[in-house]
């Protein structure tokens, strides 16, 4: 009996700073199912295994489109962390010569600027703050907000990077339940585009320590968006200076929310982990 022969797509695992990405160009093609490859590419039992599917695509506005796709189906509208990795992609495949890379986004166009082999600095552009536009159905900036929920009532700082943040400090994180509240909180009411959730740990002035609930992945070791948005609330809330060290499980990431033109500004590593090729 004749059998055909097996579809195959090329693709790169990499990582930055706690999360781990499956890149994947488009750039004279388009993919047929994004959501069904990110469900079936970021299964780690029966794919790839990945946090996030990164696709990378031709652009009229920018150098390059990222689509950046979760293991449930869903489009994140921002990755601080895969976007370095998307430009790290494009610079070690010659795809681009340029040091300094525009991609269009969904959260609007980003700029990551190459520093040397392994390290990259993004503007992340100006923070949203206002809670309609974050959004989260509560009026004016929320800072240390109180929310009562059943469970229990948490003291919450929302802010918006492109994608909807809320930030919650504690006293013992390593033993926060995480998983728990985080699952909790993302789908909860009060915030109608889900959320990702941060819980964050004040060690000094310049320093705080951060465990992240990623909307449609669950917990990760890291977050480029989650570090500017505990970052920026650390500031909010009279913790920290504005330029401030974010540790992770994944490693650390430096965040600076300039004074001068009001954007953050996130510098962290993106390397390459292998490549291969998988069915379709």
């Amino acid at each position: 009996m004749a059998t055909g022969k097996t579809k195959t797509i090329a693709f790169t695992k990499m990582y930055g700073t706690g999360n781990d990405f499956i890149v994947i160009p488009f750039i004279g093609s388009k993919p047929s199912s994004p959501p069904k490859m990110g469900r079936d590419f970021c299964d780690r039992k029966r794919g790839i295994g990945a946090d996030q599917l990164l696709l990378i695509h031709k652009s009229h506005k920018g150098d390059f489109k990222l689509q950046t796709i979760n293991p449930d189906g869903s489009e994140a509208e921002m990755c601080g962390n895969g976007i370095r990795c998307a430009a790290k992609f494009i610079l070690e495949n010659r795809i681009s010569q340029k040091r300094e890379l525009i991609f269009e986004t969904p959260a609007g166009l980003k700029t990551v600027k190459c520093l040397g082999k392994h390290s990259f600095l993004v503007n992340m552009g100006e923070p949203i703050m206002k809670g309609k536009d974050i959004p989260v159905n509560l009026s004016g900036r929320i800072i240390n907000r109180p929310l009562k929920t059943e469970l229990k009532e948490f003291r919450i700082t929302c802010v918006s990077m492109g994608n909807p943040h809320c930030v919650i400090f504690v006293d013992d994180l390593d033993n926060y339940p995480v998983e728990k509240f985080g699952k909790y909180l993302e789908t909860y009411h009060s915030f109608p585009k889900r959320v990702n959730v941060e819980f964050v740990n004040v060690i000094s002035q310049t320093e705080i320590k951060m465990r992240v609930w990623e909307r449609g992945v669950g917990e990760t070791n890291g977050c480029g968006t989650g570090a500017c948005a505990a970052a920026l609330a650390s500031v909010l809330n009279g913790f920290t200076g504005r330029e401030v060290t974010v540790f992770q499980k994944g490693g650390k990431v430096e965040v600076n929310w300039e004074k001068k033109d009001g954007k953050v500004y996130l510098t962290g590593m993106a390397e390459v982990v292998f490549k291969g090729e998988i069915a379709i």
